[in-house]
């Protein structure tokens, strides 16, 4: 089932037939000439049936990966899809470390208004093994946290979750193709509006996807998110500030052009900012994110302003056309360079040769 068919039109050449490559795979085809593979058959060709999830049970997760996005980096929206109702929401987030999905999952749920009783992931390597299938010692307390159960899809059965997967090509054909915006906090909005309109009025027979997600029964969250660090690197700019999420956090004036870190637990409404050396240099109160503030401390805003108001000077500018020929220094470096040194110069004393002329015969 492997075999290149160029593999095997040189073959038959060999044994005398003379008809073009083309029409060769065009009979390949036509006469089912190929062994079947089942394993890379996929679901093409073999017998499905629709999954029954009753109201609550499940809900699938995935991310949608979008590359080259308006704001210049890679985007990376987790969609977490509700199986009996289809009722999908989603979150942007920086990557796709575990802290970043933790945070993302506890976003989508407070959207959904609850959880079921069931998280189904295909193997994602933040959450399990993806070669045994095992959950991560540090994933666990997650679950434990939001009192679900945790499933994983076994390998190469992307039909297992096929909800999600349903919204992710949903999601990228019908809002990501056309969608106008230019930031990550434009594409937020855009996405949270496409799917509280256009998704949630698919029609699902005799009614539509928002009707049959009010009869969800999902569980209650808890008040806060489990308490994952966000860690996130940043370059502090030429005003003594860092971007984070939207908004502009300052430092100490010294920091200006260094790389620094960002640290946020979720559930604290604080966020830390570590220098290099691992010395914590500020913390700030956190702002909502995309709201384009500054929030700069009074001590740093002072070190800031004495800091530029020291580089002004009332000097006048130099003059361009003074002459400013070559100074000793210039010279004798001019000379070592040369190869000429002072030492091997030979000095002639004039008032001693006076002497000796003038000495009586």
């Amino acid at each position: 089932p492997h075999v290149w068919a160029s593999a095997l039109y040189d073959e038959v050449r060999a044994l005398g037939y003379e008809r073009s490559y083309q029409r060769f795979t065009h009979e390949l085809r036509a006469r089912s000439l190929r062994p079947h593979c089942e394993p890379c058959a996929g679901v093409r060709g073999r017998p499905t049936i629709e999954i029954h999830h009753p109201a609550g049970e499940e809900i699938q997760w995935d991310w949608l990966e979008l590359p080259d996005a308006p704001w210049g980096d890679d985007a990376h929206l987790l969609q977490g899809t509700l199986p009996h109702s289809g009722k999908t929401r989603g979150v942007f987030a920086e990557s796709e470390e575990q802290p970043q999905l933790i945070e993302a999952i506890d976003v989508v749920l407070r959207r959904l208004g609850g959880t079921a009783r069931r998280w189904r992931f295909d193997r994602m390597s933040t959450v399990c093994s993806p070669g045994t299938g095992r959950i991560h010692a540090s994933f666990a307390p997650v679950a434990k946290h939001y009192g679900v159960e945790l499933a994983i899809c076994p390998p190469r059965r992307a039909n297992r979750k096929g909800s999600v997967e349903k919204s992710i090509h949903f999601a990228t054909q019908r809002w990501w193709r056309t969608a106008a915006v230019t930031t990550l906090e434009e594409a937020q909005r855009s996405y949270d509006r496409f799917q509280e309109t256009t998704g949630d009025g698919r029609r699902r027979g005799d009614t539509t996807v928002g009707d049959r997600a009010r009869h969800e029964g999902l569980m209650s969250l808890p008040v806060a998110p489990y308490p994952a660090t966000l860690v996130a690197g940043r370059t502090v700019n030429d005003r003594a500030l860092v971007a984070f999420r939207g908004n502009l956090y300052s430092v100490p004036v010294g920091l200006v052009g260094a790389a620094v870190i960002v640290e946020h637990r979720l559930g604290t409404a604080d966020l830390v900012i570590v220098a290099g050396s691992g010395m914590r240099v500020a913390r700030h109160r956190l702002a909502p994110a995309g709201a384009g503030q500054i929030v700069r401390l009074s001590e740093h805003h002072a070190e800031l302003e004495k800091a530029v108001l020291a580089a002004f000077t009332t000097a006048p500018p130099c003059r361009r056309k003074e002459n400013r020929p070559p100074g000793p220094a210039a010279r004798a470096a001019a000379a070592v360079i040369r190869g000429h040194h002072a030492h091997d110069d030979v000095v002639v004393d004039l008032t001693r040769y006076a002497e000796l002329v003038e000495v009586p015969r």
